[in-house]
């Protein structure tokens, strides 16, 4: 018996030799011939003569319809419903054979990758279209194998297959383009949904592995998971590129969870490995910690100077000391911080405001921020103007000329970067734009849609209409001044008498965008980044994305209520006290303008700091028995202040009425 399973077996493996190529219908004939037969004997032996042999595998799955070949020679539909149809229809020993032949074929590789021709490459989608590669145990025998050899690969064979990975799978892919695809002027490519697939299997891979892993291994050590990371960030390239999904979708849970920080980042100012220089895959809150642990550094590094200064040349403080006067804070500020080295700027900030009585233990420091932020930024000062549509505000394109004013754009930019190393959220309210610009990411027009959505409509209908001509338009335009008149601004030389076509339209709305966002603004701007650089130059700031840098700055949108709930700590009040119960059913009916509101009241911000509402500080303090006075707060501290109200209906309406009426910023109005 055994004799014949070994002369069947033989049999298969030397039929499948013989093949020159292999496709979908000829895997489909073999597998029913083996039903027919009802025995599967032999089948893993000819599964695995295939899909070992690289030599009929380049040659094997080729794409017959010619658009498509033109961006990957393999059809990997007809790729993936074979292997999908080996699953279904054989026993899972029989299907072992194709792991077991792709395992030994990606031995064969092993070490050879530097000399892989393009005839590999094909055998290489050929591999990585295997939906094997998400099973958690199979996928641990061929993902670290094929992530060393991607990673091995020559550049040119490199572009080569990730031309290939990204290639449209069908014709409907060549025709049917998304508005992203339009914008970007994008070629054509797969499908959201296919990329995330192979995102996954790379994500899945580095998960399991630091999982089963994490106790024996130190992660920046381990080959696998370093070369899982590498490949990931090929694909974090590609998207950047087609933006394809979401960057969160890059963000590794099982990494942030178990990264030791204190390791990884003097590996990654020794230039060695480290996910700081891979920082798609660190979510915004182990960055935030990264930064702290880099300021803990410097910090030792100070005390330590201070320390040795202080036997020579007399004591030095660890802390960033500021002496301000509450009616002259900017002067003060402006002074205070001038001549401080990059070192004192990252020190601990401590604020003491003359004539007062007091230590500052965060709420004055918190005060400090809010009323610097508060008289920059308003709008008798002229350095910002504010849209209505937005809420959001951006540089004014003709500030008054004199040094001071460029002196408090630099200011407002070294406020940030010591709020930053303070972990003070701000309530700032940018567009996206300021922070690509800090992170040196051109902006465009797409930049213009958050900051003012009506002009963006306008200037995408010009680049689709068809009579753009019938506008009259010149290179010459009319722009808004802080003084409630306008300027007029040539985007070109002779712009007046330059009129816009067709033609020209990608040009106008160019020069448009540049104008607003770039040009109009460089000389504001500029001494907005000195002000900043000048803080976080040289620092772990370089790892945060624009979005991420955002969220450091002024936290995030998110109001989770029930979390919030959950977090709140009560002085004169318990979480059973009727009034607090009375409080929380009407906060939870709240909308999100709402939200926003008592948060700003409370807290002096309408966002929540970086790891969620559960890193909040919100205190609830009794302010007396029953009395019609309305809630007040002292946002320095998130204390909000109740009188323990009679009724629901009376908290109710006082509330409402104290967060109508208070002063939420320039934003929330």
């Amino acid at each position: 018996m055994e004799e014949k399973q070994t002369s069947e077996s033989l049999n298969e493996f030397i039929e499948a030799s013989k093949l020159e190529f292999i496709n979908f219908d000829i895997i489909k004939e073999k597998i029913q011939s083996f039903k027919q037969k009802d025995s599967f004997k032999g089948l893993k032996e000819y599964f695995y003569s295939i899909w070992s042999s690289s030599a009929l595998l380049k040659n094997s799955f080729i794409q017959t319809e010619p658009q498509l070949r033109e961006y990957c020679p393999i059809d990997t539909n007809q790729v993936i419903k074979t292997y999908n149809y080996i699953k279904e229809e054989c026993t899972k020993e029989s299907s072992d054979g194709v792991l077991f032949g792709l395992s030994s074929l990606l031995e064969k590789y092993s070490g050879k990758a530097h000399t892989m021709t393009d005839g590999d490459m094909n055998v290489l989608m050929i591999i990585a279209m295997n939906p094997i590669l998400m099973d958690p145990t199979n996928g641990l025998l061929l993902m670290p194998q094929i992530s060393q050899i991607i990673t091995a690969l020559q550049q040119d064979k490199l572009d080569t297959f990730l031309k290939y990975l990204v290639a449209p799978r069908c014709v409907e892919q060549l025709v049917n383009k998304t508005e992203t695809d339009r914008i970007y002027k994008l070629p054509p490519h797969i499908t959201p949904e296919e990329f995330t697939r192979i995102v996954n299997y790379f994500q899945q891979f580095i998960t399991v592995r630091t999982l089963t892993k994490h106790q024996e291994i130190n992660l920046n050590k381990d080959e696998s998971i370093i070369a899982g990371t590498k490949c990931l960030n090929l694909l974090y390239k590609i998207n950047e590129k087609y933006k394809l999904v979401p960057y969160t979708e890059f963000y590794n849970d099982e990494i942030n969870e178990q990264l030791e920080i204190k390791e990884d980042y003097p590996c990654w100012k020794a230039k060695e490995f480290s996910f700081c220089s891979y920082p798609f895959i660190l979510n915004p809150l182990t960055k935030s910690d990264i930064l702290k642990v880099e300021s803990m550094v410097s910090m030792r590094h100070e005390l330590q100077d201070a320390f040795f200064s202080a036997m020579f040349s007399g004591i030095t403080s660890p802390y960033l000391v500021l002496e301000v006067r509450r009616d002259h804070l900017i002067r003060d500020v402006l002074y205070g911080l001038e001549d401080q080295s990059p070192h004192d700027l990252k020190k601990q900030l401590r604020v003491q405001f003359i004539g007062e009585e007091g230590i500052d233990e965060g709420g004055v420091q918190k005060e400090f921020f809010q009323l610097c932020i508060k008289e920059l930024f308003d709008p008798m000062y002229g350095m910002f103007k504010f849209n209505d549509e937005s809420n959001l505000c951006w540089f004014t394109n003709d500030p008054a000329k004199d040094n001071t004013m460029f002196l408090e754009y630099k200011l407002i930019g070294r406020l940030i970067g010591v709020a930053i190393y303070n972990s003070v959220i701000l309530d700032l309210h940018f567009p996206l734009a300021l922070y690509k610009k800090l992170r040196g990411i051109k902006v465009d027009l797409e930049d213009i849609k958050e900051l003012d959505p009506m002009l963006y409509v306008g200037l995408r209908k010009t680049l689709t209409d068809e009579n753009v001509e019938s506008y009259e338009q010149s290179f010459q335009i009319q722009i808004d001044n802080n003084y409630g008149g306008s300027v007029t601004v040539d985007l070109k030389p002779n712009g007046e008498n330059i009129k816009l076509k067709k033609e020209n339209r990608e040009e106008f709305v160019d020069l448009y965008v540049d104008y607003l966002l770039n040009s109009s603004i460089s000389k504001q701007f500029n001494a907005f980044k000195e002000g900043f650089d000048s803080v976080v130059e040289g620092s772990a700031i370089e790892i945060f994305r624009p979005e991420e840098l955002e969220q450091l700055v002024c936290g995030s949108q998110d109001i989770d209520i029930d979390v919030l709930e959950s977090v709140t700590l009560y002085d004169g009040f318990t979480k059973e006290s009727e009034c607090v119960k009375n409080f929380w059913s009407i906060v939870h009916e709240f909308d999100e303008i709402q939200k926003k509101r008592l948060l700003f009241f409370t807290t002096g911000t309408d966002r929540v700091p970086l790891g969620g509402t559960s890193k909040m500080q919100f205190i609830i303090a009794r302010n007396g028995p029953d009395s019609d006075r309305l809630p007040s707060a002292h946002t320095c501290f998130s204390v909000l202040l109740l009188n323990d109200y009679a009724t629901r209906e009376k908290l109710k309406e006082r509330l409402l009425t104290a967060l109508k009426n208070a002063d939420c910023g320039f934003f929330l109005g």
